[in-house]
């Protein structure tokens, strides 16, 4: 069987200009990286903003388990199905990561037949956008101890800068550090720290601007310390925002690419969904809205999470309103979820899907309190058996298509892009957030807990809670929440798989994101820079002697 890199290296790509042409973009519009990838200019965005947009259709999954379950895979199959049915589709997903590229995920490009190339560049560098917000961040942290430094003109408070460094690796040594030792020529020593470049708040504020206007203004309003008498210090305030914006102004126009198939695809921005608000841009998503009837889209990690925040964070703020909502599944994730082994996935155990259906259940049903219409997606293995997909069909309420996209591209896809096609066509979407804008944000965690969550409650810890008042205080309550959490069960602790019920959400942090426009609730252990594994997967990467990169996936 050939590796997702060997079957991507196969395929012929076509130029990237006549990608454009199939979706009405000129080669006038495209600022061209290579002959595979490009930009598509502001100008060309700004034209298409008055078209009437397309559907827009949502794909999320279960709670992600170490089986897999192929939620960008699925992504891009439906994508090249339905454009295979001929309805003009568009596929908008996230940037992958280096952290998890080089650490145990790996790349995040799709596998088999259903793939965005060029695979390995869009896994790596890609077009620099990752660069330029990690460029855009540490300038930022530069200033402010600059200010520090030449007299603090800006009333900084040292003992309380919340801005921390970034960069796009997994590295556990820079979670906590000190800063500026070695003397007073490097400043005065502080406690700092790094996030990875997907958690910064710079990556939510280029991904939900909607504008170069709208990027700087948000940049403008990211509060990085409080001041020595109270209120807070904002990037505007140390004068960042205009070379920040600078930094970021190539990267925001949104990237064109393609499927194995030759579907378009606009992959830009990537923020995590355990740690941030897990969605693709907002410019992206809306020019594929422009120029297609529909669009496709993922949000990270489980319905829990991404697809939770995709809904009360980007729908809300961007204006946006799904017209069906995809839940991906395998029945291996949820025999794990029913309790078996990962060494054991491969012999039926009906019982153990039956137990494990219960995660898949209880997504469904969550997706489906946002009134949208749900199709699962059972993105079908070799091993799986009649009796196993019986069982899933039995434990949900909604439409279960296998699907084998994987093996067959957008064959493997097309019962799928039948049943999605239908529930649009249905027009019975009645998109509705989780909660209003006025609720206070401890009312909103709270909400997100017992709705989603099912939890039977919630603790914040002191220091947090009174950070919320003073945030509604200054004016930040009608912000929506992101809970930063573990993704691998529905409550804080990765060990209770399934649909556990009544526990306790731990809130322990929270922070204020004034330019993407919510507030970060921290639960559990979670980490904003996460380690790499014992066995990295950067350690099988490298290149052979024709100097072709192996080892990704």
């Amino acid at each position: 069987m050939s590796s997702d890199i060997e079957i991507a290296r196969a395929a012929r790509l076509k130029p990237i200009a006549e990608i454009a042409a199939r979706t009405s973009i000129p080669e006038t519009a495209l600022v061209p990286y290579g002959r595979y990838k490009a930009k598509v200019d502001f100008d060309f965005i700004t034209q298409q903003a008055a078209r009437r947009p397309g559907a827009l259709v949502l794909v999320t999954g279960i709670s992600p388990t170490p089986a897999g379950e192929g939620k960008t895979t699925t992504t891009i199959g439906l994508g090249d199905a339905l454009n295979a049915a001929g309805t003009r589709t568009m596929i908008c997903l996230r940037e992958p990561s280096l952290g998890p590229c080089f650490g145990m995920k790996g790349g995040a490009t799709g596998g088999g037949h259903a793939q965005v190339a060029p695979m390995d560049e869009i896994n790596l560098h890609f077009t620099g956008d990752f660069h330029a917000i990690t460029a855009a961040n540490n300038l930022l942290a530069a200033m402010i101890d600059n200010q520090l430094y030449w007299g603090n003109e800006a009333g900084i408070d040292p003992r309380r800068v919340s801005w921390r460094r970034a960069m796009d690796m997994n590295d556990r040594a820079l979670r906590s550090i000190v800063t500026s030792l070695g003397g007073a020529a490097n400043g005065s020593p502080r406690e700092d720290g790094f996030d990875i470049t997907v958690a910064s708040e710079v990556m939510a504020v280029f991904c939900l601007s909607t504008s170069l206007a709208d990027l700087q203004a948000r940049l403008a309003r990211i509060i990085v310390a409080s001041k020595k008498g109270g209120g807070f210090v904002t990037a505007s305030d140390i004068k960042a925002d205009g070379a920040m914006a600078a930094l970021l102004r190539d990267a925001l126009m949104p990237n064109l690419v393609q499927t194995l198939a030759g579907s378009p695809a606009l992959v830009h921005g990537g923020p995590f969904a355990n740690i941030a608000h897990g969605c693709n841009s907002v410019m992206a998503t809306k020019l594929g809205l422009s120029l297609a009837d529909i669009v496709v889209t993922e949000a990270g990690f489980g319905a829990d999470l991404g697809g939770e925040k995709f809904l009360d964070i980007k729908c809300r703020l961007a204006g946006l309103a799904p017209a069906c909502c995809v839940v991906v599944a395998t029945v291996r994730a949820l025999k794990m979820h029913g309790g078996v082994a990962k060494a054991d996935l491969g012999r039926e155990d009906v019982a153990a899907v039956s137990r494990g259906v219960v995660n898949l259940a209880r997504h469904v049903e969550n997706m489906q309190g946002y009134g949208l219409p749900v199709v699962v997606a059972l993105n079908r293995f070799t091993s799986d058996t009649d009796a196993e997909i019986a069982a899933v069909r039995a434990g949900v309420s909604v439409e279960v298509v296998p699907c084998t996209h994987w093996a067959d591209g957008a064959a493997g896809a097309a019962g799928l892009a039948r049943a999605v096609q239908a529930r649009i066509a249905e027009g019975s979407a009645a998109f509705r957030t989780l909660y209003p804008d006025d609720m206070s944000l401890a009312g909103k965690i709270e909400t997100i807990a017992k709705r989603i969550y099912r939890a039977g409650g919630v603790t914040i810890a002191d220091a947090a809670a009174r950070k919320l008042a003073a945030w509604e205080k200054a004016g930040f309550g009608k912000m929506p929440v992101c809970i930063a959490k573990t993704q691998y069960s529905f409550s804080a602790d990765p060990t209770k798989l399934g649909a556990p019920e009544g526990h306790t959400l731990p809130v322990r942090d929270v922070r204020l994101s004034a330019g993407a426009g919510f507030v970060v609730a921290i639960a559990g252990e979670i980490m904003t820079m996460p380690g790499l594994p014992k066995v990295p997967a950067a350690e099988a990467i490298h290149l052979d002697e024709a100097g072709n990169i192996e080892g990704l996936f």
